[in-house]
């Protein structure tokens, strides 16, 4: 990233992130935070699996606008100030669950190769791979109009294209391979004039790196980590217009999108369809998905969840805190009436506590869900939606 490294810091304000200069000012805000300490990843593993949430007793996914004074002592949110402590305290408590994000002890050089090009008309789909960390390589997909390619000094915005569950073809499915319609938002949206990246999820299809070798303590982590290297990635491009991405995804890529852009404010707009709801109502709330290896237990997701059987409420994150997290950054939801993985009504709950951190930065239009007649699918008209909202986002004006 040139000059700029993504981190966290923590010290007398809490958890903070963003993009920090290298250098003097990267001691300067170490200096003003008190000093910091850094979390070492430790590997996944059955002994590794208690979660040490970052406070006692989580404050309340319904109301977000609660938090902690430096005296621990809970007020209700009046400034935007005051909701930054409270996000802070929401990232602490997913990454209590899914690990710390890594900094630079991770980064390495991309070493892209291309291992297959297919003419698609009006774009080019290339597969890729990339080092997202030393000893571990992404497969992707990455789409690029000819209209960009062609023109040298043009560029186009780019997308964050993420897959749902498919142990076939994985990150294929999104570029028009595979069996399953309508999942070829990648392909479609490249045809829109957007560049596109598709990288696999670990543990699906072909991609199948070894978490606990690499010291990862989820493969929710780890995903993220890649997709925030992809988007590295494509900063590099001559032909991508660096500093300000979308993300999209179905399913499993609609939670993977809402994970990204949590800790990566390059994300500036989200697509999330059939993704999520609260973790008290998924599929009614069954003991026997929250043992290890089931539902969000499984290595590929979360398996400190599985500490969490019978007693879910003590979870120290939930989808109303990611999604308000997110304020006020554009985000629809998506979620079907009839979806049998996510119920609607769930979903609904989410926004309605997180919409009112969009109130508390006067935005609350920016969060928005529709619920179609459908079951888990992403039927075109959803998808076009999303793709107006995404170019409405991110295509310059002319």
């Amino acid at each position: 990233m040139n000059d700029y490294e993504y981190s966290w810091v923590i010290g007398r304000s809490g958890l903070c992130q963003g993009w920090h200069r290298l250098g003097s000012a990267a001691i300067v805000a170490f200096v003003l935070l008190g000093g910091a300490t850094c979390g070492l990843m430790t590997p996944l593993g059955a002994a590794e699996l208690e979660a040490e949430p970052a406070t006692t007793g989580r404050l309340s996914r319904e109301n977000l606008l609660l938090y902690r004074d430096a005296n621990q002592e809970i007020k209700p949110v009046k400034s935007i100030a005051d909701w930054e402590k409270r996000r802070a305290e929401i990232v602490a408590g997913a990454e209590s669950i899914m690990g710390r994000l890594p900094g630079v002890e991770k980064r390495c050089d991309f070493d892209m190769k291309v291992e297959e090009e297919v003419d698609c008309g009006r774009y080019v789909r290339r597969l890729i791979s990339y080092a997202s960390e030393p000893n571990s390589r992404v497969p992707a997909y990455l789409l690029i109009p000819k209209e960009v390619l062609n023109s040298p000094g043009k560029k186009a915005s780019a997308i964050l294209c993420l897959h749902g569950t498919n142990n076939e073809v994985g990150h294929g499915t999104v570029v028009g391979l595979g069996k399953t319609p309508n999942r070829q938002s990648g392909s479609e949206l490249a045809e829109r004039g957007f560049v596109v990246l598709a990288p696999s999820y670990p543990l699906l299809a072909k991609y199948q790196p070894d978490l606990k070798a690499l010291g990862w303590e989820s493969g929710t982590l780890k995903a993220v980590w890649d997709n925030i290297r992809g988007l590295d990635l494509l900063e590099t491009l001559p032909y991508v217009q660096p500093g300000s991405f979308g993300a999209i995804g179905h399913s499993l890529g609609g939670h993977n999108s809402v994970y990204t852009a949590v800790f990566d404010p390059r994300i500036k707009v989200v697509v999330s369809s059939c993704g999520l709801d609260s973790f008290l109502d998924y599929k009614d709330a069954r003991p026997e998905l929250w043992r290890l290896e089931q539902g969000w237990a499984q290595t590929r997701y979360m398996a400190r969840l599985a500490n969490y059987q019978n007693r879910l409420e003590e979870i120290p994150f939930d989808f109303h805190e990611l999604i308000g997290a997110l304020a006020p950054r554009r985000v629809l939801i998506i979620a079907p009436i009839h979806d049998s993985n996510f119920k609607y009504q769930s979903v609904d709950r989410i926004v309605k506590a997180a919409k009112e951190v969009y109130k508390l930065y006067g935005q609350p239009e920016r969060l928005s869900v529709e619920h179609p007649d459908c079951a888990h699918d992403f039927p075109v008209e959803m998808r076009e939606k999303a793709y107006k909202v995404l170019e409405t986002e991110l295509k310059p004006s002319r």
